[in-house]
């Protein structure tokens, strides 16, 4: 009687074959579609506003809006001139909000018109052929 590590020496020496499927995609739910771009799109305003708060925390506790403050008074010749009255943090923090809440939109748009306009075009080319291998 052979044990099980000479069962299992022998098994590791046959070659196992590769299966292959391939797949075509013929149709994308469009529902699913604009929900999966809205949830993206979401996520990258979030990114988008959190990037914008802290470059601006950054450039604040590093001095640049100080210097930039002394030069643009130099430049303009006005002692009550502050950088930090148009580009507050409260500001920043609005227009980031907003471009957000516009590319969310566009996005989500964009995403319902490429899956309505892909599941228009299968028709004539047929879907997409992706293949899978198993290694």
């Amino acid at each position: 009687m052979s044990s099980v590590a000479e069962k299992l020496q022998r098994k590791e020496h046959r070659s196992a074959s590769a299966k292959q499927v391939r797949l075509k995609l013929v149709y994308l739910d469009f529902w699913s579609v604009v929900k999966f771009s809205f949830l993206i799109w979401l996520c990258l305003g979030i990114v988008l506003i959190v990037a914008a708060v802290l470059v601006w925390i950054v450039l604040n506790s590093t001095g640049i809006f100080g210097s930039l403050n002394s030069l643009l008074r130099d430049i303009l010749g006005n002692e009550n001139f502050s950088i930090t009255d148009s580009f507050g943090l409260g500001q920043v923090v609005l227009f980031s909000f907003v471009v957000a809440v516009l590319n969310t939109v566009t996005g989500t748009i964009l995403g319902a018109l490429g899956a309505l306009l892909y599941n228009l075009s299968v028709r004539f080319t047929g879907g997409i052929l992706v293949g899978f291998q198993n290694s």
